[in-house]
């Protein structure tokens, strides 16, 4: 009898850390599946810079080119001249920096990229983890049902004694 009360006993300290391991998983799991959402929005907040960058990059671009031609074209005075040399000289530092924020930007997207593929095995490991444990978990629940049921089938021979 005191050995069915260890068993019993062992089963139910072995359901209760599988529950408490279970739970830690699925906490840990959730904690991923935030991380790779924040990292998602990142990643479209980081795409949606770059398609400001291009646009502004295109518009210094056409302002460059724009400058350019009246450059070429005028037989203007040469106050004017010099007015709009720095301003060709200020859209191509402009045009400069967009090109290194463009770099800079797409570099960042794929450590993102990068960073995105990495949580997105480790909440996979996580899942298959969660699955062994919920597995455990399962089997030890069955086990303590069957000796469960045998305990009562032993109580109940031990009664009718």
């Amino acid at each position: 009898m005191d050995k069915i009360k260890e068993k019993l006993a062992a089963l139910r300290a072995e359901a209760d850390a599988a529950v408490t391991r279970a739970e830690d998983a699925e906490a840990k799991n959730k904690k991923y599946e935030q991380l790779l959402l924040e990292k998602d929005q990142e990643i479209t907040s980081l795409q949606h810079k770059l398609s400001v960058m291009d646009a502004e990059l295109e518009k210094a671009e056409t302002k460059l080119h724009d400058a350019k031609l009246a450059n070429d074209d005028g037989e203007q005075s040469k106050m004017t001249n010099e007015g709009l040399t720095r301003k060709i000289q200020l859209l191509e530092e402009e045009l400069d920096a967009a090109e290194k924020n463009v770099k800079e930007t797409v570099e960042k997207l794929r450590q993102v990229d990068v960073k995105a593929e990495h949580f997105e095995r480790q909440v996979t490991r996580l899942e298959q983890e969660r699955d062994a444990w919920e597995k455990k978990y399962e089997d030890a629940q069955e086990k303590y049902r069957q000796s469960k049921a045998e305990l009562d089938e032993l109580v109940s021979t031990m009664e009718g004694l």
